[in-house]
């Protein structure tokens, strides 16, 4: 089987509720989902479509291609599924390996036990196959191989991405309590921003929104950021398949002289961190940096999106102070952003009554382990809010 054009089940997980901005990137990129879930999306191609998916997604965290699902009962039918597939095709004699799981299964008690299984099975059949073997460890350099086993169904897959697609490679110094870049990418995608009118990024931390922004505004694909994938360790894999697909990349990148991306913070050092941030990144000459307070932000007119990310009290933060700053941002958007549309993150719906204002939409996100909104509100001239 040549895994680079035989067509077969391949599953796009990412974080949950991110699957409605997944599935929105994978239709862009003309491929039809058959099925979408809370933590991602399954479709139909070979690993030659993996390799696009890799480079372009912005919301995924892994690109899994499937190579067989069975029943199984316990570790030694594991194995014994698992022999019979033709490794020595896929995975290079004097190559490297690592194997990734998730078990639910009474059998198992830790997903490295199930791990090991899979591995033993791998070098097994090499050995059988063409006396040679591959070394293997917990490092994502190499082939990928997972396992999703649950209840008395398992399948195996060729991870094609390796390390995670959620970090997109920019962000060298993280700052306090930073925004997954995936996460980013997939509250932005739910706005109504249209990539051309000003997006304004008050409290911006270390970044992360402003340059998410810049980056789907001239169609920077996360691939440009990257250069190492999982795919490339697989046997039937050609450079040319990625040279071409890279070229693709740059040439799909346009620039925007006119767009305007506003970035502020009162942190002198949070804008200093998103300042290099960006320039990893490669965005920082289309975002303008100010030092000051979020009220003070410079605001453009017409229409535009402005996106809040405070701090929510989870993690930082006094909920008594912030409070007040919530109630400052809701002030400030029906002041200073009329004719906008306002957006506000947080995973703190208490403290987010503080703001005031009437929401239009309230999209759920997961951030880590904390249950989140993204509050959007229709910034029209007159907004009515509503008080207690």
């Amino acid at each position: 089987m040549h895994v680079f054009t035989y067509r077969r089940k391949i599953i796009i997980t990412c974080h949950k509720w991110l699957a409605p901005s997944l599935e929105k990137e994978v239709i862009a990129l003309g491929f039809t989902p058959e099925r979408v879930f809370q933590t991602g999306v399954e479709l139909m191609g070979t690993m030659q479509d993996c390799i696009r998916l890799n480079l372009h997604l912005r919301c995924a965290s892994q690109v899994m291609y499937s190579l067989k699902s069975f029943l199984c009962e316990d570790p030694d039918e594991l194995h014994q599924n698992l022999v019979t597939l033709h490794w020595e095709k896929l995975i290079p004699p004097n190559g490297y390996f690592s194997v990734t799981s998730n078990v639910f299964h009474p059998s198992i008690s830790t997903n490295l036990f199930a791990n090991l299984r899979v591995k033993d099975a791998i070098v097994d059949r090499m050995r059988d196959t063409i006396r040679r073997r591959p070394t293997t460890g917990s490092d994502l350099l190499g082939a990928v191989i997972y396992l999703y086993w649950k209840n008395d169904q398992a399948e195996i897959f060729i991870d094609t991405s390796g390390e995670t697609l959620a970090k997109h490679g920019y962000r060298k110094l993280p700052g306090q309590a930073p925004m997954l870049e995936a996460l980013a990418a997939g509250t932005i995608l739910s706005t109504k921003w249209d990539h051309l009118t000003p997006f304004i990024n008050p409290m911006c931390g270390s970044g992360t929104l402003a340059i998410e922004a810049a980056l789907m505004a001239t169609k920077r694909a996360p691939g440009l950021l990257r250069n190492n994938y999982a795919f490339m360790h697989i046997l039937g894999y050609e450079t040319e398949m990625y040279t071409s697909e890279r070229i693709k990349l740059d040439e799909q990148v346009v620039e925007l002289p006119g767009i305007k991306i506003i970035a502020s913070d009162m942190s002198e050092r949070a804008i200093e961190i998103a300042r290099i941030n960006a320039a990893a990144a490669g965005v920082d000459h289309l975002i303008d940096f100010e030092v000051c307070d979020f009220e003070d932000t410079t605001i453009p007119e017409g229409e535009g999106v402005v996106m809040f990310n405070p701090e929510y009290g989870e993690r930082l933060g006094d909920e008594v102070e912030l409070n007040a700053t919530y109630a400052r941002i809701g002030d400030f958007l029906k002041q200073r952003c009329k004719g906008k549309t306002g957006y506000v993150f947080t995973g703190n719906l208490d403290l987010a009554k503080a703001i005031r204002l009437k929401t239009s939409r309230r999209i759920e996100f997961f951030n880590a382990t904390i249950d989140c909104r993204l509050l959007e509100f229709e910034l029209y001239a007159g907004t009515k809010r509503t008080d207690k």
